[in-house]
């Protein structure tokens, strides 16, 4: 889990200098330690090099938001003169000497300038990007070349334009020259279509949104200005509810703090609030009364969203500015009367514009093998044409003599008189034509409908997912969402699953259980949470307060509380419950309630974490009320108390841990600290309370094996010369210009230290609905789950046993180390114990007398630290081949760049498809990394949405997903590319063996506009129908039985073998529909064109024959497709030669009046079809399929009736599991 939080709040003793450090982002955790702080983090004495760039799923571990953002910063050119690193999965990689952008200093030439309140001489020397934006990818100018261009991209419609262009030849006109480009207009002018559809509802988004009215400061006053007319170096209010043009540093607002509450739901997805605050030396002025002027320096665009680094000159002082100073665009003002500030980014230049981009493309495994039997359709057509050449040019030669004579050859023209000759080229040239010719005329060889047919199928394919009722969450009111049309087919292809926990698996509403304080466990007794509601109210002007949420409470902990205020024991735990209410970033917001006299306080925060811990302590009666710049009030068991924040020390991945500096009411000045039990008992003092020590850690390891997630807590109090010497450090931190983060770390070093331990919390993060049965289908359908989660190694094993991962029949292997060396060991002995088990599993096996090979299930687990000295090394190979020995490989404490790097490490080395899922921002690399992403529409925002190429609401809708519209989609979309190269084959071939015939000139039976319209209009539909609404198998079968989903992991349904089968088969097929004609007519007088007709509705009835003998699930839309189609050549024809202009006229008429013609059909049909219907009845009666199998079980009943059925499908499930393991 990742978090975000508002940083730094203002000390009131040093209101005019603070500043606050920016969140960690992949910038940071790039970059080496500095030496400086060095000294000061020897204090931990396991320096553990994980520790220093890992982005764990902790409560409070920075979010790798800003880490995706910065990246993505650094790559784009944007004007940040860092040096470009290579992005490596293991620590060191990361660890490199980039700098962030808070320890970079700002040059002039990395910097901007904009004067306050004079938008004249901010864009006098460098004219700033307006703030008008442009989602369009299109003008009305551009639109043809570009979308055109765009559309060329994909080869095979080159190869069609060439051939277009090759009949524009008066030499190669085979068919007409506008027949010619017909086809290929077609699918042109329907892709145009959509994108023009597309590109005009972004132009009047676009429209609307630079429409849109801001209050703009000119001549003293707020003007209302249109969006798009606003520019860099004004000044802009904004109210309440409203939404911010473009981004802004605050100068003022309602509050007298400055404080401003946002809401970035625009920006990331999350609702929670954020707090951003203005400068003190800005505060006070008023725009329309006094001349605000001033100068920002700040850094060039870049895209990262969670950094800003600035300096702002104000009546002669200069202080700093960062990213709790900003606001950007897209962002709404919440629980703030008004906010006043000037604009420093506008239009395309906003982060929100500069991050305005989808999904990376993919391209589905099914169209990468496409490839290769268009490549070999390809060979094929140049074979055919090579034929036609070479037979063209042996006949030449032996009849050279009579060309002039030969009635029909185009070298005497005999229609005028006198004789003219016709073009005749020579021999030589007049066999390149005929191959030039030959390529035209079998063009279709490569059928230029099937890619508009596979967008149209995908499309309809993501519609009945998106509307799949079994994939909708209520809780979230959120449907299914399909981001990616192209890859819909890899859905039934996946064999390994990479999961994230915390979010994913779980339901990141987290419910604090139980709490370990000075050393005693609380979590025996609970009470109910209705027995609280009167313990946890406070009283505030005759109205009652109580929180939101009300958890429930250890007994003997509230009796303590009330009883033992004045013991060691009570006023420990007095100081653990206010560091929970404290120690954090939340903001109390009242709602109303039908009672006028009572409001409810809902607790706002970026962790849902944090958001736990403050409602324990409220529940327990240290209930936090409010929150400002400078103070927060709590009520202490019904005491109003004042308490100054002196400072605050946002959680860093550095250090793991957060802390604040209180100003207490008997005039003491605490620290709290909170965070990892890694990175906290490296700050205990050991020496106090060795037993208290001893017994948390003891709790801590019970809370972490049943699942719950710990923090520890500790805190110490701060002598006037500590707080001093404190105090001037981090003022000299906060109003650093350069180097602030490091700083702010240095200090934040110092003084937490020698703390002294109150205790330790415990969070429960339940699992979602359904999600051990949702692994158990996956596992038994073959697919390996890996779970890639950032907690600790013991709350991971225990989330995977209750979740159903980990089972107690497996042999765990830990792999814990923390160098290179000992990790080569580790993965040997692992091996080696693997091979032992193996051969200790089929020893038992002989012994019992039965036969085979059954492998013990292992599961690997395996911590960040290890996969630092792992990844991008040597060892990377020996992990991948103990990986693959393991039925489960559990990741924990990994970095972002770990669980992409984990990714790779499989999808480099295997042919597997692998599928990626989670819900938070720190997923966002791993998701992009797999061949299919899928991000969880959940608590932590929806960046991971945003990346992914599919979204949901539930982790357990993953099973539907995959074993039920994978499957379908797979066994659809497989079936119509093969089917639509033999439907294509069939044509091109009875073309061919009709060019035999006719002294290899290549005139063709078949009219020119028969020929073009047979793949786009004849034949298309039934194939789109089927693709989209036929099922093999129920969504019932397909639940029920699991390891039918290795149909797709198999390819059985697309594969070189099956490929040439189907070319066999329509080899035959052209065979029979040609020849029989050919023998029936023999010696007759028909005409070519009436014998061109017949071969025509030959080929469409026998191919939507061929169709329908496939169909599994009959509906009306089929049956009107299939026999609709037939029913539309029969009167495309008839219109064709019922047009005068046209070759042939009227020969359908005249050759429909026999009875020849149609026996002929009929005869056609039943030979070409039996082959297929005999070899499909002896294999599917001899060797079933699974899916065949499964099939007739839902025709005849329960698959228990079916005997023999049920043993091979039992059979199957055994192998598919053994697969799995």
């Amino acid at each position: 889990m990742a978090s975000k939080r508002p940083l730094l709040i203002p000390s009131p003793r040093t209101p005019s200098t603070l500043e606050y450090p920016s969140l960690p982002t992949f910038a940071d955790l790039l970059k080496p330690v500095p030496e400086d702080l060095n000294s000061v983090s020897t204090m931990d004495s396991n320096n553990n090099p994980i520790e220093n760039q890992q982005n764990s799923e902790h409560p409070f571990h920075s979010s790798s938001r800003g880490s995706i953002s910065s990246l993505q910063s650094r790559n784009s050119g944007s004007g940040n003169s860092i040096r470009e690193v290579p992005i490596k999965f293991g620590s060191k990689g990361a660890e490199s000497d980039g700098l962030g952008l808070s320890q970079k200093e700002i040059n002039d030439e990395d910097a901007r300038l904009i004067y306050i309140n004079d938008p004249a001489k901010t864009n006098e020397r460098f004219e700033f990007s307006g703030n008008s934006i442009r989602t369009a990818k299109y003008s009305f100018i551009t639109f043809l070349p570009r979308n055109l261009f765009e559309q060329f991209h994909r080869v095979a419609y080159i190869y069609f334009l060439v051939i277009a262009i090759l009949n524009q030849l008066p030499q190669l006109a085979v068919f007409g020259r506008g027949a010619s480009v017909l086809p290929l207009a077609f699918v042109l002018s329907v892709t145009a279509i959509k994108d023009a559809y597309e590109d005009y509802r972004r132009h009047r988004a676009d429209r609307i949104e630079n429409n849109r009215l801001a209050w703009v400061l000119a001549d003293n006053q707020f003007q209302q200005k249109k969006w798009k007319d606003i520019r860099v170096g004004e000044v802009i209010k904004i109210a309440s509810n409203e939404t911010l043009p473009c981004d802004l540093v605050l100068l003022s607002t309602s509050d007298s703090t400055g404080v401003a509450y946002v809401q970035t739901i625009n920006l990331d997805g999350e609702s929670n609030l954020k707090t951003r605050y203005a400068k003190q030396e800005t505060l006070s002025k008023v725009p329309e009364k006094d001349k605000i002027s001033g100068v920002i320096k700040c850094e060039k665009p870049n895209r990262n969203i969670y950094g800003f680094m600035a300096n702002m000159e104000v009546d002669g002082k200069r202080v700093s500015l960062g990213p709790t100073n900003i606001i950007l665009r897209g962002c709404e003002l919440k629980n703030t009367g008004w906010a006043i500030g000037v604009a420093v980014y506008a239009g395309r230049e906003t982060k929100a514009m500069l991050n305005n981009s989808g999904a990376p493309s993919k391209r589905s495994r099914l169209e990468n093998q496409m490839n290769r039997e268009t490549i070999i359709l390809s060979m094929f057509l140049v074979i055919l044409c090579t034929i036609v050449s070479v037979c063209a040019a042996v006949w030449l030669k032996r009849f050279a003599d009579y060309l002039t004579i030969i009635q029909f050859y185009h070298k005497k023209d005999y229609s005028e008189t006198p004789v003219e000759d016709y073009n005749y080229y020579g021999w030589g040239l007049e066999i390149f034509f005929t191959f030039l010719m030959s390529v035209i005329v079998f063009q279709i060889m490569i059928p230029i409908s099937l890619y508009i047919s596979m967008e149209l199928v995908r499309v309809g394919q993501a519609y009945f997912m998106i509307r799949d009722a079994r994939m909708y969450d209520e809780s979230s009111n959120s449907r299914f969402q399909c981001r990616a049309l192209n890859i819909n087919e890899d859905l039934g292809q996946i064999r390994y699953v990479f999961s994230d926990k915390t979010g994913t698996l779980t339901e990141n509403k987290m419910e604090f259980q139980c709490a370990s304080i000075w050393g005693t466990d609380y979590s025996s007794g609970k009470s109910s949470s209705q027995d609280n509601q009167v313990g946890c109210s406070s009283q505030d002007n005759g109205t009652v307060l109580r929180p939101k949420v009300v958890v429930r409470t250890d007994p003997e902990l509230q009796r303590l509380l009330r009883s033992e205020k004045e013991t060691e024991k009570g006023k420990n735990i007095h100081n653990f419950f206010l560091a929970l209410a404290a120690c954090n970033t939340i903001v109390p917001l009242t709602k109303d309630t039908s009672d006028p006299s009572v409001k409810l306080i809902d607790y706002q925060g970026e962790s849902p974490d944090e958001q736990a811990l403050v409602y324990a302590a409220a529940t327990y009666g240290f209930m936090l009320i409010e929150r400002t710049s400078g103070h927060i009030i709590i009520d202490v068991q019904g005491h109003i108390q004042r308490y100054d924040v002196l400072g605050l020390h946002e959680f860093d991945s550095d250090r793991k841990r957060m802390s604040v500096i209180l100003g207490c009411p008997d005039q003491t000045v605490k620290l709290f600290v909170k965070g990892a039990d890694t990175s906290m008992f490296n700050v205990i003092d050991k020496s106090l309370n060795l037993d208290v020590i001893n017994a948390t850690e003891s709790h801590l390891y019970k809370y972490s094996s049943t699942g719950l997630r710990t923090l520890v807590i500790g805190m110490r109090e701060l002598s006037d010369s500590e707080f001093q010497i404190w105090q001037s450090a981090y003022e000299h931190a906060t109003t650093a210009l350069y180097g602030r983060a490091g700083l702010l770390r240095k200090v934040a070093y110092s003084v937490e230290s020698n703390l002294s331990i109150l205790g330790a919390s415990a969070i429960e993060d339940k699992l979602q609905l359904g999600v051990p049965e949702a692994i158990e289908a996956l596992r038994v359908a073959g697919i390996k789950v890996w779970v890639l989660t950032g907690d600790k190694q013991e709350t991971a094993i225990s989330i995977g046993y209750s979740s159903k991962l980990l089972t107690s029949k497996m042999k765990q292997i830990i792999i814990n180390n923390n160098s290179m060396e000992s990790c080569r060991r580790s993965l040997e002995d692992a091996k080696n114990l693997c091979k032992k088990f193996q051969t200790t599993s089929s020893i038992t096996q002989n012994g019992e007398g039965s036969s085979g090979t059954t492998r013990t299930p292992i599961a690997l687990i395996i911590d960040g630290t290890s996969l630092v000295y792992i990844l991008d090394s040597e060892l990377e190979e020996p992990l991948f081949e103990l990986a693959c020995e393991c039925s489960v490989v559990l990741c924990c404490r990994v970095a972002p760049l770990q669980k992409a790097g984990i990714v790779a490490l499989v999808k480099n080395r295997t042919d597997d498809m692998t599928l990626a899922i989670g819900d938070g921002a720190n997923d966002v690399s791993m998701i992009q990394m797999a061949d299919v992403g899928i991000g969880i529409s959940g608590q932590e925002g929806r960046q991971a949405v945003m990346a992914s190429d599919f979204a949901m609401g539930q982790f357990r809708f993953l099973v539907t997903l995959l074993l039920v519209h994978g499957h379908w989609n797979y066994q659809r979309m497989a079936y119509m590319i093969l089917y639509n190269f033999y439907r294509n084959a069939v044509f091109v071939l009875v073309l061919f063996w009709y060019t035999l015939f006719t002294c290899f000139t290549l005139t063709t039976a078949v009219t020119e506009w028969s020929s073009m319209l047979y793949s786009v209009i004849y034949t298309s539909l039934p194939t789109i129908v089927v693709a989209i609404l036929d099922k093999d198998l129920s969504r019932r079968t397909l639940l029920r039985y699991p390891p039918l989903y290795g149909a797709g992991q198999r390819e059985e349904k697309y594969n070189l073998t099956l490929f040439w089968i189907t070319m066999l088969d329509t080899l035959w097929q052209s065979i029979a529909a040609f020849f029989i004609p050919l023998l029936a007519y023999w010696k007759s007088t028909i005409d070519i064109s009436s014998l061109g007709d017949l071969w025509t509705l030959a080929v469409v009835i026998l191919v939507n024959l061929h169709l329908a003998m496939d169909v599994i699930r009959w509906t009306w839309i089929t049956h009107a497709t299939i026999w609709g189609s037939i029913v539309a050549t029969f009167l495309a024809v008839m219109v064709i030669d019922a047009i005068p202009s046209l070759f042939g006229y009227w020969a359908i008429f005249n050759a429909a009046g026999t009875a020849a013609f149609w026996l002929c059909l009929l005869v056609i049909i039943v030979a070409a079809l039996l082959p297929r219907f005999a070899v499909k009845f002896c294999f599917e009666y001899f060797r079933p399929s699974d899916i065949q199998i499964a099939r007739e079980a839902e025709k005849f009943g329960d698959v228990t009736q079916l005997g023999g059925a049920e043993i091979e499908l039992n059979q199957m499930q055994e192998s598919t599991q053994q697969v799995a393991r």
